[in-house]
């Protein structure tokens, strides 16, 4: 396990009464950090021949498109309603506060093409199991998921389908 916490800020009742917001600006403004940071999770997938990195909006694209750089993949943004040019493929989820959507470009990964996904939180487990579900919809090989932090109380691990790894830098 890697430790990130000291540049992780708790920031009680955000976005809404009861939730305790994981803020990552801190690790992110902190160079050397983030480099070691995105070295880490690289770490569990170098050689796994991953081509296509899915980032989750948005801090996911932060975390995701530097991993990609460093495994030498291609980066693909899962995005909310209305972001991207049609034609795309989305799912409708609920979270620990509401409920969304996201959506994939429907040419931006090809069948059986390998991806990885990447978010920067994993708390109730709805925004990975929805990526999860748009990419498998796709037909992608997908390789597993990344998070930077995982909040085990919240049980968001149990949502996650199949053998695939599920990889976590820091647990609170």
């Amino acid at each position: 396990m890697h430790d990130f916490a000291s540049l992780i800020r708790a920031i009680p009742d955000f976005p809404q009464q009861g939730v305790v917001f994981r803020d990552v600006t801190p690790l992110l403004a902190d160079a050397g950090a983030f480099a070691r940071c995105i070295d880490a999770l690289a770490e569990p997938w170098l050689g796994e021949r991953v081509r296509a990195v899915c980032g989750i909006e948005s801090r996911g694209f932060i975390f995701g498109a530097a991993l990609a750089q460093k495994l030498n993949a291609g980066f693909v943004p899962l995005r909310k309603p209305g972001k991207l040019p049609p034609p795309v493929v989305g799912v409708d989820y609920a979270l620990e506060y509401g409920h969304d959507r996201l959506e994939v470009r429907a040419d931006a990964l090809q069948p059986g093409e390998r991806a990885l996904l990447i978010d920067d939180v994993l708390a109730t487990g709805g925004t990975l199991a929805a990526a999860q579900a748009l990419l498998d919809r796709l037909g992608v090989d997908l390789a597993g998921a990344g998070v930077v932090i995982e909040l085990p109380d919240l049980q968001g691990r149990v949502r996650w389908q199949g053998d695939r790894p599920l990889h976590a830098l820091q647990r609170y």
